[in-house]
């Protein structure tokens, strides 16, 4: 039975309390209040939305994943983008982009999350972004490109939240990503919250920079920086032969574990991914919270998932929603239960793949 609609529901709610402990929040950090309350107003609009959606037979997930290029400017040990974007389609372009939010915005989408890439090697992004002030973007970036333009641009768009990644401290930092990019993150990271800009970080959470990024030290200095919004993002082996670097069982729980003791003693807003989807029942990619946008346009599960039977570039996305592949996941999610670690759907993925076949 596709149970996408109570999911939705109850991420919905999960949405709301994690917002209201966001205004709660900016009572200590007064700046946030203005972005909270829009956010609260903005979220119980597009819920309506998404609810006379559903009356019609579409099932609106609340969040959109929008990878909007391939382009980097870094080369990052073990990123799921390199390895998963060999399409010789061309990108989507930025009137078909827009397009493409104007119609999630019309279904009720309330967040979407932008990754690429790095997306701000696009930079018409920002003149997107400006557009549609009544969805909050979350912007993943590594931080290379964010210079005084952009900052100044940001400052104007407070429902745009800038999250520059880090791999912790500078030697686990620079020796995924490339030497000297931790120092230029954390300078990012300083001028956004010198100018005033909300911003946020994104931490690949592995079994080898478990202890630097989850203590209390590393954690606590980022929130005193001025970091609101952390994101633990376990990793995922997308390249062969690094398998060890995947959490344990027992590392997952200790993660739950700290997250919850930072979560009531902090001022801060903490995400675990997908730790936190054990409160809905499991993954909540193909539409039971989220589905994904390719560059190229094409309506995936999850970017660790790059399956897909529906392209915008030939059909609406309320149309793409209906997709057969994404029906068929939700319906057969109990497959998806079970896990070693990291991306459920990352582990079923032949399982995936040999749906796409059958819905082509």
């Amino acid at each position: 039975m596709d149970n996408a609609r109570a999911v939705g529901a109850t991420f919905s709610k999960e949405i709301a309390k994690f917002l209201r402990r966001g205004l709660r929040i900016s009572l200590r950090h007064p700046r946030v209040l203005p972005l909270v309350l829009r956010l609260l107003r903005g979220q119980q609009r597009a819920a309506r939305l998404r609810s006379r959606m559903e009356e019609r037979g579409v099932h609106v997930p609340p969040m959109l994943i929008c990878s909007v290029t391939n382009r980097c400017n870094l080369s990052c040990k073990g990123c799921y983008a390199q390895v998963h974007r060999n399409s010789e389609e061309g990108e989507l372009t930025s009137d078909e982009l827009a397009d493409a939010l104007r119609q999630a915005e019309e279904l009720g989408v309330s967040i979407v999350l932008i990754a690429g890439g790095e997306p701000l090697t696009r930079p018409e992004i920002l003149d997107i972004t400006e557009a549609f002030p009544s969805i909050i973007f979350v912007m993943f970036s590594n931080g290379l490109l964010i210079d005084e333009h952009v900052v100044k641009r940001l400052r104007k768009q407070r429902h745009v939240v800038p999250i520059v990644s880090l791999e912790g401290d500078s030697p686990d930092t620079d020796g995924r990503r490339g030497a000297g990019v931790h120092e230029a993150a954390r300078g990012a990271m300083k001028q956004l919250g010198d100018a005033g800009v909300l911003y946020g970080t994104s931490l690949t959470v592995t079994a080898g920079n478990f202890d630097t990024v989850l203590s209390e030290r590393f954690v606590t200095g980022l929130i005193a920086d001025g970091c609101w919004l952390l994101f633990f993002i376990d990793y995922v082996p997308i390249e062969e032969g690094t398998e060890d670097l995947v959490l344990t069982t027992e590392l997952i729980e200790e993660e739950a574990r700290r997250l919850d003791v930072y979560r009531r003693n902090h001022p801060a807003l903490l995400v675990a991914f997908p730790g936190d989807e054990e409160m809905y029942g499991g993954c909540l990619a193909a539409g039971r919270g989220f589905v994904h946008l390719s560059p190229e346009g094409r309506v995936e599960p999850c970017p660790f998932s790059p399956y897909s039977d529906a392209s915008l570039r030939n059909q609406r996305l309320e149309e793409a929603l209906k997709s057969d592949l994404l029906r068929a996941i939700r319906e057969n999610h109990e497959i998806l239960d079970e896990t070693k670690g990291g991306c459920a759907l990352w582990e079923a993925r032949e399982w995936v793949a040999s749906l796409q076949q059958h819905s082509d």
